[in-house]
């Protein structure tokens, strides 16, 4: 009885080795589960790095942009109160005008903004809510400035190739039903990308070498699969910015047969006037985009991306109205009744 009882120890009592054990396997399970990568979006802080790292330019930057910025912001609203006030300016092209000239305005305030910020407080972290609320509207308003250009350019083409007819195509409501299209397709897109990004993990090295949150800059620090993401980034982009830069140039080439058929050389000068302007800002916005692209591509620098980048989300919203207000007699002289100054 007591061999037995020896042999069969207390259940109460316990064994010293089995208990180092069980704790030493707690410890490693435990260490491997803290090193698995885990969705730690609702602590994420992403850091973006900017232009430089030298302090003794954050102030030439700083002033840099603050300028752009309200030349960009004054010039458009200017714009926009000329159209208004000038019953003259009440028509299909100076409606899609001033449209984009209030889509420039948020367009450059998504970025430019939050950028200045950081550079003021010395911090360039923001937040994971707020990079994706960045991307988020940063991605409707280039997607309407692609698409308000090519209303315009579709708005010329009728103006030119049909002149006759322009009242009663370009009515009010047409109008009104292109401009609300461009808005609900710019908005579903950009709410399309922003769910794709927030299905990602973010683990290490949350750096972005950008002064914005761009969608594509964000998905390269994720640790998840992107093939998806990819996919649905790429068909995106030929859908939503080659088919308008189609019409666009469709548009031209008729615009351009009906011109080379006008008979005099007043007439001619009289019609290619008109779309003058807006040919202008369609060349630099499609350049600059496309010179972003290409450089990122040659040089594989995200700093020369993000000195790229610089042209089409800053340097060209603030030269729009220039372009606009030079080149157009009608908003010149608008312009000059608002102010009541000789321009």
């Amino acid at each position: 009885m007591r061999q037995s009882l020896s042999r069969h120890p207390h259940p109460s009592k316990k064994d010293p080795d089995l208990h180092r054990d069980t704790l030493f396997h707690s410890l490693v399970s435990s260490d491997i589960k803290y090193m698995e990568p885990r969705n730690n979006t609702h602590i994420l802080e992403f850091f973006l790095l900017g232009f430089s790292q030298d302090p003794s330019l954050q102030p030439v930057i700083c002033g840099l942009f603050l300028s752009m910025y309200l030349i960009t912001v004054a010039g458009n609203v200017l714009i926009i109160l000329t159209i208004i006030s000038d019953a003259n300016l009440h028509t299909p092209m100076y409606f899609f005008l001033s449209n984009l000239s209030f889509v420039d305005i948020c367009f450059t305030s998504t970025t430019v903004p939050k950028m200045l910020v950081n550079i003021q407080t010395e911090r360039k972290s923001i937040s994971y809510a707020d990079c994706i609320t960045q991307m988020y509207f940063f991605l409707i308003f280039v997607e309407l400035d692609n698409f308000l250009l090519a209303v315009m350019a579709y708005d010329r083409y009728v103006a030119i190739c049909h002149p006759l007819h322009y009242t009663g195509i370009m009515n009010r409501r047409l109008c009104g039903f292109l401009v609300l299209v461009c808005w609900i397709v710019s908005v579903l897109h950009a709410l399309l990308q922003s769910m794709m990004v927030l299905r990602l993990s973010f683990c290490t090295d949350l750096e972005i070498p950008h002064f914005f949150c761009e969608l594509n800059q964000v998905a390269q620090l994720t640790c998840s699969d992107t093939f998806l993401n990819d996919v649905v980034m790429y068909f995106a982009l030929v859908l939503l910015a080659i088919v308008p830069l189609f019409g666009i140039l469709y548009s031209y080439s008729k615009i351009v047969s009906s011109i080379r058929a006008i008979s005099t050389v007043q007439g001619k000068y009289k019609a290619f006037s008109t779309c003058a302007s807006h040919l202008s800002i369609v060349s630099l916005f499609y350049c600059t985009g496309l010179g972003v692209y290409l450089s990122s591509a040659v040089s594989h620098s995200s700093q020369a991306s993000a000195a790229a980048s610089v042209m089409y989300t800053v340097v060209t919203p603030m030269l729009n109205p220039f372009i606009y207000s030079l080149r157009n007699k009608d908003v010149k002289g608008a312009l000059k009744r608002l102010l009541g100054v000789k321009l």
